[in-house]
């Protein structure tokens, strides 16, 4: 199963994260499969969250699960889950 979630970057007192999918039985920092997107908490508001949309759609649809955080950061995004084309 592939999960949707962020994968701890930067270093001590300037945290960065990167917004991955990932195999759900994988470590925190481990492999990913795919970088879709990036969020830095010390950032200005506009850019802390730059997500891929079509991409996380893409996971989305085909049945990755994201984490609490990460879903909490899609839904503020507005990305809806879209229906795969067989």
């Amino acid at each position: 199963m592939v999960r949707i979630r962020l994968m701890k970057m930067g270093r001590k007192g300037r945290p960065f994260y990167r917004v991955v999918a990932a195999d759900a039985k994988g470590k925190r920092d481990g492999k990913s499969v795919e970088i879709l997107g990036y969020y830095d908490p010390l950032a200005p508001a506009e850019k802390q969250v730059v997500m891929e949309r079509e991409r996380i759609q893409y996971w989305l649809s085909v049945g990755a699960q994201p984490s609490d955080t990460v879903a909490n950061m899609i839904k503020k995004a507005g990305i809806k889950k879209v229906a795969a084309a067989k």
